[in-house]
């Protein structure tokens, strides 16, 4: 009688280490296209809610800005992780969503928020303008505390991380498949300040080489730390600083939002454990 013959299971694979997978490389029209997509989408959506409400002539209400502006940020985020879904399944850590050495993280935030401010100081002094970004009042920051803190809310945690997750955790990041990280940089921020432009008459296009700087600014912090948390806390700070100066009462939000937000930038990664890394290409 034949024995039968026993087979042994194959041996286990080993573990993949940490830092072996490569991060995945978006293609830069991807970057270009999503961003129009993201433009073309707000407009689209956020015009046909204003004909279902009858906003025709409220578009500029609080309330309507206010719905407008999370509409952007929901489009922002889901272009970015739509088009980051035709190379791969994303990830957070794709965006940047990882830990960073904090005195890494910590150090590089400070320098890009300082040189930021004592180049916008000189740029004052050279260029000057009353010219003021309506951001704040468009929200309804002047309708009381209710709008006060829900304004709050938008500039200070709404703006920072949707802009961030798609301006730097996926639009730079795809210009960086194909250009340097200077040509990725200024192309990024000349687009994150665009988007920022007001059309207040030609003197409003004075505010644009402010904004293309900060947005610079991020994606340098953002290539050197590799982390997207460092950005936006610099995001949310520089807003806090802003909205403490621009809206009557607003130093006292931004004094409780303000130090959330950079507390969460530096609690949230460590509570989300050690995320892998991208393989040196």
């Amino acid at each position: 009688m034949q024995m039968p013959i026993s087979i042994p299971d194959p041996p286990e694979l080993p573990e993949r280490p940490e830092g072996v997978e490569r991060a995945p490389r978006w293609p830069a029209l991807f970057g270009l296209w999503a961003f129009l997509v993201g433009i073309t989408g707000t407009l689209l959506l956020v015009g046909i809610g204003a004909a279902i409400i009858g906003a025709d002539g409220e578009s500029d209400k609080p309330e309507f800005v206010v719905l407008a502006t999370l509409v952007q940020a929901v489009v922002l985020v889901g272009t970015a992780v739509l088009f980051a879904s035709f190379v791969r399944k994303p990830k957070a850590w794709h965006f940047g969503l990882r830990r960073t050495p904090f005195w890494l993280g910590l150090g590089w935030a400070a320098a890009g928020i300082v040189a930021f401010y004592l180049v916008a100081a000189l740029y004052t002094v050279l260029v000057p303008t009353d010219i003021e970004q309506g951001v704040t009042e468009d929200l309804g920051a002047n309708e009381g505390t209710f709008g006060l803190v829900v304004a709050g809310l938008m500039v200070m945690i709404v703006a920072p991380v949707a802009e961030e997750l798609f301006f730097r955790g996926f639009f730079y990041k795809a210009l960086r498949s194909r250009f340097t990280m200077v040509g990725a940089a200024v192309l990024d921020g000349l687009l994150f300040g665009a988007i920022h432009y007001n059309f207040e008459g030609a003197d409003s296009l004075l505010l644009l080489p402010p904004l293309a700087l900060l947005g610079f600014l991020f994606c340098v912090v953002y290539e050197k730390t590799g982390s997207l948390f460092p950005v936006i806390g610099m995001h949310a700070f520089n807003n806090s600083v802003a909205y403490a100066a621009q809206a009557d009462g607003g130093w006292q939000v931004s004094l409780v939002l303000g130090p959330l937000v950079l507390a969460a930038c530096v609690l949230v990664p460590r509570m989300l454990g050690q995320r892998p890394r991208a393989a040196p290409a």
